[in-house]
């Protein structure tokens, strides 16, 4: 019996200048799918570490620059950093002492200063403290009252009376 099938080695030159050789065969050789992960991981296996070759060096390279960039960054961040809340600390500071220059002018205490007066600006916290001052006089000047507060049910007392004059006599 004489072997029929016939193999002819190929090179092949690709687009990024390298050559591919490989044999093909011209009779008996079918394709069969690829049916599990360990077939997969064969087949691509070479493949892949190829690439894994071609990058490994950028990647490293990569990772260099980066710890060589925040060493260089950090300290300019770190001051830029500080410079921020130095400012927003100033600021807040600004803003305290007007909200409590504002609650002093007023008569508010230091309570409902913080609770009452939340305006950023010197007029919203003038708007509010004034309103507050104003419901504060209003209700001193009104009092604290009940609406049933002082009466006296005397048809209550009187009825009961009344009553107990009937059951006893």
């Amino acid at each position: 019996m004489s072997d029929t099938s016939t193999s002819t080695e190929q090179n092949t030159s690709t687009t990024d200048g390298n050559t591919t050789s490989g044999t093909t065969s011209t009779a008996g050789d079918e394709f069969t799918p690829i049916t599990s992960q360990e077939e997969m991981d064969k087949a691509i296996g070479p493949r892949l570490e190829r690439e894994r070759a071609k990058f490994a060096d950028a990647v490293a390279k990569a990772a260099k620059f980066d710890e060589l960039n925040a060493a260089n960054m950090t300290e300019l961040e770190r001051a830029q950093e500080r410079a921020e809340a130095a400012e927003r600390a100033a600021q807040e500071a600004k803003a305290e002492g007007l909200r409590f220059k504002i609650a002093a002018k007023y008569g508010i205490s230091t309570e409902d200063a913080d609770l009452f007066l939340t305006g950023q600006d010197e007029q919203t916290l003038e708007a509010q403290a004034k309103r507050l001052a104003d419901r504060e006089a209003d209700r001193k000047k009104n009092g604290a009252t009940s609406p049933g507060e002082g009466r006296s049910s005397t048809s209550t007392t009187n009825d009961m009376a009344a009553f107990t004059r009937d059951l006893f006599g």
